[in-house]
């Protein structure tokens, strides 16, 4: 099947006669491996700026909300770039190329923290290259759709995007743990000072440096490109599809707003009912850095284990279901943003985790939907597109969190979830919908 040791050919993951499982699946366990890393980068800032003013940083809470919305806003641009890429430059340069790129802003972040004289361009500037790891996103759901049969294709892609998300979650998890202790011998990495001792925050930023670079060898000298080849001039057709706007705007309700709240998900605990609140000075508050890897951790979960739902049932189904989901409960947590007394936190928590479960559901359903409604080449194109749009949610929600009323942010958010199940509904989930899928 392969005249060159790189390059597959007569590749039809259509023909069960010629298609070759244990390649599709090894190239799927090292893009998603990848993958992780990847989100790991993108979600670095929203695990190291709760702490920075802790160790001597004086940012005010726009800034900080700023800060952590920068990755977003340079995704949604790197992802429009990255869409492109699968059928140009192929598997196994992408994710190998990419998995090296990671480690730049990792870097750029363990020299930056050490010194709280980095001003706040250079910290924004560096959040803004932290984009690149969910900006590789557009290109790695497409390439890896490219080995898989549509029977299959829900299964995969929750697979990768599911687990792939779980580094969304891990940075938060685990970062605050590495701040607690010196990490590989660095003694000439000084732990910088909070008022309860020293931390070593520049530790969350070098741990997974090894990672990427290990998935960055992984990549090239394991995986192989498919003969799937378009110019930019080629892959354009997409914009000419309805399902890629209509599309666009369900996954703008899913993963735009799974990863927005994710990522300002502890400094919304810290404003409404942990240090920053108007209950400030009380014992026992919530701290949103022990909250924040809960969302994404959820979400990813729930995003991986729908796919084989997705496959059996459709994906136009369970979208539908995000939709209505989310919007009940949005509004429930707009309803305790306001709180009276911190013992209402259990209540937003539970309203906020739940709201993290249909988000993914939600993202599983729409990525089994486009290659169903669409030829596989545009499908790919489409889900690049698709995803850098919604990549643009933590910069938005950000934005928005920061020059609005927070609750009045919810309720927009759960008005705009109706409106994207209604539209679901009509053209996809009901009885002779026109594009089922």
């Amino acid at each position: 099947m392969s005249a060159s040791p790189r390059v597959l050919t007569d590749w039809n993951p259509e023909n069960r006669e010629t298609w070759r499982p244990a390649i599709a699946w090894g190239t799927l366990a090292i893009t998603t491996y990848s993958m992780v890393m990847a989100f790991c980068v993108w979600f670095l800032v929203s695990a190291i700026a709760p702490k920075l003013n802790d160790i001597g940083f004086h940012l005010s809470k726009g800034q900080q909300y700023w800060l952590v919305a920068m990755p977003g806003l340079s995704c949604g641009l790197i992802r429009l770039v990255y869409m492109f890429l699968p059928p140009i430059v192929g598997t196994r340069r992408l994710i190998g190329y990419s998995s090296l790129l990671y480690a730049l802003p990792m870097i750029g972040w363990f020299f930056a923290v050490q010194s709280t004289q980095t001003s706040y361009a250079v910290l924004l500037g560096l959040a803004f290259a932290c984009g690149i790891g969910g900006g590789s996103f557009s290109g790695y759901m497409p390439s890896t759709g490219y080995f898989f049969p549509r029977r299959l294709q829900g299964t995969a892609l929750g697979i990768q995007a599911g687990i792939g998300n779980l580094g969304m979650s891990i940075i938060q998890l685990v970062g605050p743990l590495l701040m607690g202790f010196g990490l590989f011998g660095m003694t000439w990495a000084a732990p910088q000072r909070q008022a309860s001792g020293p931390i070593w925050v520049h530790n969350a930023a070098v741990f997974f440096v090894p990672w990427t670079l290990l998935a960055a060898l992984l990549a090239f000298t394991l995986l192989k490109d498919v003969p799937v080849k378009a110019n930019v001039r080629q892959q354009l057709d997409i914009f000419s599809n309805p399902d890629t706007w209509i599309m666009t705007l369900m996954y703008v309700m899913t993963f735009g707003v799974f990863s927005g709240f994710s990522a300002q998900f502890a400094l919304i605990i810290n404003t409404s009912y942990g240090k920053d609140s108007a209950f400030k000075g009380m014992e026992g508050l919530p701290a949103g850095a022990g909250y924040a890897f809960l969302g994404p951790l959820i979400g990813s979960l729930v995003r991986f284990a729908w796919g084989p739902l997705c496959d059996r049932f459709g994906g136009a189904l369970w979208t539908l279901v995000s939709g209505v989901g989310m919007a009940v409960t949005l509004g429930w947590a707009a309803l305790f943003l306001d709180p009276t007394h911190p013992d209402q936190f259990p209540v937003f928590l539970t309203a906020m985790l739940l709201m993290f479960f249909f988000t993914g559901v939600g993202n599983a359903g729409t990525f089994k939907q486009m290659p169903m409604i669409m030829p596989r080449r545009q499908a790919g194109g489409a889900i690049g597109f698709t995803a850098a749009v919604a990549s643009l949610g933590p910069f938005i929600v950000g934005v928005a969190l920061s020059s609005m009323d927070a609750s009045l942010w919810f309720w927009l958010c759960a008005a705009y979830c109706l409106a994207c199940a209604a539209i679901c509904w009509f053209r996809y989930a009901r009885p002779g919908a026109p594009f089922p899928g």
